[in-house]
C-alpha cells in the first residue's frame, strides 16, 4: 500500500509540474498549440498517403503545402472582408445608436410600462457613449505602443514564421514522437494511458476536425445568406454566427438577433425580418440534420454549459491560449471523468452492501473490456 501510495504522490507532482509550466509559459506557448493543431489535423492525410507507398517525408511535405496555401487563400480572402465589414459597421453606429433611441427604447417603455424618468434613454446612450469611448481609447493606446515598440512587432512576426516551420516539424515526426512518449510510460500504466488516449484522439477527431468544418460551413452559410438578403453588415453577422456555433444555439441566438436588429435598422420591413428568420431557419437545418450528424455525430457529448465554462475557465487561467485549448482539454478531461466513473463503479466502494444487506449486488455491471490493446 505505501509503494501504491508513493507511485500516486509522484504521479501527481508530475502532472502539478506540467500545469504550472503550462500556465509558466502560456504567452509562448500560444505558436506551438497552433502549430501542433494544424499538425494533428494533417497527421491523417500524412498516415494515409504513407500507406499509398509515400515516404513520410514526402507525405509531410505535400500535406503541409497543400494546409499552407488553403490557409493562406482564406487569410487573403477573409482579411479584406473583414476589414470591410468592420469599416461599414463603424459608419453606421450613428444609425444604430439613432434606432435604438428613436424607435427600440420608447417602444421598450411603452411594452414593458417603465418609468422615462427612472429610466432616461439619453442618460443612458451617454453612459454607453462614455463606456465606448473608453474602451477605444484604450485599445487606441494599445495598439500605439504596440507599433511603436520593436519588440512587439518582431514577436508577432516570429510567431508567424515559427507556426508553419514547427508545424512541419510535428507532422513530419508525429508518429515517432508519439511512439517517444508511449515508451517513457512506466510500463505499469501503459495501458492505461494508450486506452484514454485512443479514446480522447476518438473524441479530439471528431471535435478538432468536425466541428471546425461545421462552424466554417455554417459561417460561409450564414455570410451568404444575409449577403444576398441585403443586409450591408451580413457577412460578419454571418462570420459571427458561424465562430459561436461550438457552443449548441449560441451562434444561432447571437446571429439571429443581429440579423434582426441589422434589418429593422437598414430597411425597417417585415419582408427582410422574413428573409432573415429565412436564412436561420434553414441554417439550423442544416446544421441538425446534415453537418453535425454527418461531420461531428455523437462523439464528442460536451453538455454546452461544459462548453461554456471551458472556454471562460481556459480564458481566465491561460488567456488566449486557453480559450485555443480549452475545448479539447475538455473533451480530454471528459474521457479520464468517464474511465474513473467506471472504476468506482466497479469497485469495492460502490457496491459494498448496505448494512443489513445479506451481501453485495448480483447484478452489477461487468468490468470494462481489458485495456492490454497497442495504441
Amino acid at each position: 500500500m505505501g509503494h501504491d501510495a508513493s507511485r500516486r504522490w509522484q504521479l501527481s507532482a508530475i502532472a502539478a509540474v506540467i500545469v504550472f509550466l503550462i500556465w509558466l509559459l502560456a504567452p509562448v506557448l500560444m505558436p506551438f498549440a497552433v502549430a501542433a493543431t494544424l499538425a494533428y489535423l494533417g497527421d491523417p492525410l500524412v498516415d494515409r498517403l504513407e500507406r499509398a507507398g509515400l515516404d513520410r517525408a514526402w507525405a509531410a511535405t505535400i500535406v503541409f503545402v497543400v494546409l499552407l496555401v488553403v490557409l493562406t487563400g482564406v487569410l487573403l480572402l477573409l482579411v479584406p472582408l473583414i476589414v470591410r465589414q468592420v469599416e461599414n459597421l463603424v459608419d453606421n453606429l450613428p444609425r444604430y445608436g439613432a434606432w435604438a433611441q428613436n424607435v427600440a427604447w420608447p417602444w421598450l417603455q411603452r411594452r414593458l410600462h417603465l418609468d422615462p424618468h427612472t429610466f432616461d434613454s439619453d442618460r443612458l446612450l451617454d453612459a454607453v457613449k462614455a463606456h465606448l469611448g473608453s474602451i477605444g481609447d484604450v485599445a487606441g493606446t494599445v495598439l500605439g505602443k504596440v507599433s511603436r515598440s520593436g519588440v512587439g512587432i518582431a514577436m508577432w512576426l516570429t510567431n508567424l514564421v515559427l507556426i508553419p516551420v514547427v508545424a512541419f516539424y510535428l507532422l513530419r515526426d508525429w508518429d515517432r514522437l508519439v511512439g517517444t512518449v508511449d515508451r517513457m510510460l512506466p510500463r505499469s500504466l501503459q495501458p492505461t494511458v494508450a486506452y484514454l488516449a485512443r479514446e480522447s484522439d476518438r473524441i479530439l477527431g471528431a471535435f478538432v476536425r468536425g466541428q471546425l468544418l461545421v462552424m466554417l460551413a455554417l459561417g460561409v452559410f450564414y455570410g451568404a445568406g444575409l449577403g444576398l438578403v441585403g443586409l450591408a453588415v451580413g457577412p460578419l453577422i454571418g462570420m459571427v454566427a458561424g465562430l459561436l456555433s461550438f457552443v449548441p444555439y449560441l451562434g444561432f441566438i447571437v446571429g439571429f438577433v443581429a440579423a434582426i436588429i441589422a434589418a429593422l435598422v437598414q430597411y425597417g420591413d417585415w419582408s427582410h425580418l422574413l428573409l432573415v428568420g429565412g436564412v436561420f431557419m434553414v441554417g439550423q437545418l442544416l446544421e441538425g440534420y446534415v453537418l453535425v450528424p454527418r461531420l461531428v455525430g455523437n462523439k464528442i457529448g460536451l453538455h454546452p454549459v461544459a462548453v461554456i465554462f471551458a472556454v471562460l475557465a481556459g480564458g481566465h487561467l491561460f488567456g488566449f491560449l486557453g480559450v485555443l485549448l480549452a475545448l479539447p482539454a475538455a473533451s480530454v478531461i471528459m474521457v479520464l471523468l468517464r474511465y474513473l466513473l467506471e472504476r468506482y463503479r466497479h469497485s469495492e466502494l460502490y457496491n459494498e452492501a448496505a448494512p443489513g444487506e445479506p451481501g453485495a449486488a448480483t447484478d452489477a455491471i461487468a468490468p470494462p473490456p481489458d485495456v492490454q490493446a497497442k495504441p
